[in-house]
């Protein structure tokens, strides 16, 4: 079986605006990068790029880099000189964003991206493919930006959104993981997603569906149905007490069937359904990372599936130095067994 890893990277601070980049995405993404390099493997980098010109625009307004823009973009820079990747991610509540002495308070109204007018998805995308490629053109001539991801998983409402990408250029999305349904500020539902690992052309209608004729790829994180007890690790753990912490400032709205069926959210229901776990090097420990390509490659031989492009996920703002003995043991394993 031949395979391509794409160890993606959300490359950002706390979702509600706490935090600082130095510690939050430059210092685990050096580590990170290092890591993989040792063994082989390669970053892609999900640059939080609406983040980023929050950072710059209050450098412009305060004169002061409190931010550290410089320092983000010269690791960008730096990630493409290494090999590695840099694409696009955005949470598009930070173009409005405000600070506030103590963070930025972001535009609520907007944080549903998929849900805003073509006229404004396409600023956001725009300002953003055309940042990403200014400042790595210089680095890597034929640097193109080709993969997206929505905030929070987000590509529903799919038409929206789809269209805008495919008009710039970008021709295959990794917010999908099937299994996965959430309610509140963004909705989702991707229970029915065409499949959990291979990527396939997507429906312009609804990012779940296969369309032959699709112009925008999906390549789906890698996600396995699991019971609750799988969920539970001193990582997982520790995320979820930090993150007490950085809680999120709500929209109110009325509830709907998505929100009911949540399943990223704990609660009695929990103990009786299986839910998705994500191929998450933050999350999973190597052992279970293993189990996870070990699955993926009984199925490729079951099916006679002879290439696969294999998604995993990962947060900056999560990678702590506990995850580098977590996921040591994987990229050990995945060493002595290449893609072939």
């Amino acid at each position: 079986m031949n395979y391509n890893l794409y160890f993606t990277l959300d490359y950002e601070i706390y979702g509600n605006g706490d935090g600082n980049p130095i510690d939050l995405m430059v210092e685990p993404t050096y580590r990170l990068m290092d890591m993989l390099e040792r063994y082989g493997q390669r970053l892609t980098i999900m640059a939080d790029v609406a983040e980023i010109l929050c950072f710059k625009r209050y450098w412009e307004q305060t004169g002061k880099d409190d931010f550290h823009v410089q320092e983000i973009e010269q690791q960008l820079c730096d990630a493409i000189r290494r090999g590695h990747d840099v694409h696009l991610h955005i949470h598009s509540s930070y173009f409005k964003a405000a600070w506030n002495g103590d963070h930025f308070d972001q535009c609520i109204e907007e944080y549903n991206m998929a849900a805003l007018s073509y006229e404004r998805i396409t600023e956001m995308v725009s300002q953003s493919v055309k940042y990403l490629e200014n400042l790595l053109r210089p680095i890597k001539s034929d640097y193109k930006v080709w993969l997206f991801r929505a905030a929070n998983w987000s590509m529903m409402p799919t038409p929206t959104l789809y269209q805008v990408l495919v008009e710039h250029g970008i021709t295959h999305d990794t917010s999908v993981y099937k299994g996965g349904c959430q309610g509140g500020n963004v909705c989702y539902d991707y229970r029915h997603a065409y499949d959990n690992l291979l990527t396939y052309r997507a429906s312009s209608k609804d990012i779940n569906l296969q369309d032959p004729a699709g112009d925008l790829w999906e390549m789906p994180i890698y996600a396995e149905m699991r019971p609750f007890w799988d969920f539970i690790s001193p990582i997982r753990i520790f995320r979820m007490v930090r993150a007490k912490f950085h809680k999120h400032k709500h929209q109110s709205q009325p509830q709907s069937a998505t929100d009911k069926n949540d399943n990223r959210k704990l609660s009695l229901r929990s103990f009786f359904v299986k839910s998705p776990l994500k191929m998450d090097f933050n999350q999973v420990n190597g052992k279970g990372l293993i189990r996870m390509m070990k699955n993926i490659m009984r199925r490729a031989k079951r099916e006679q599936i002879e290439n696969l492009d294999i998604v995993l996920i990962g947060h900056s703002k999560t990678f702590v130095p506990y995850n580098e003995k977590t996921l040591r043991p994987f990229l050990q394993w995945l060493k002595q067994h290449p893609s072939r």
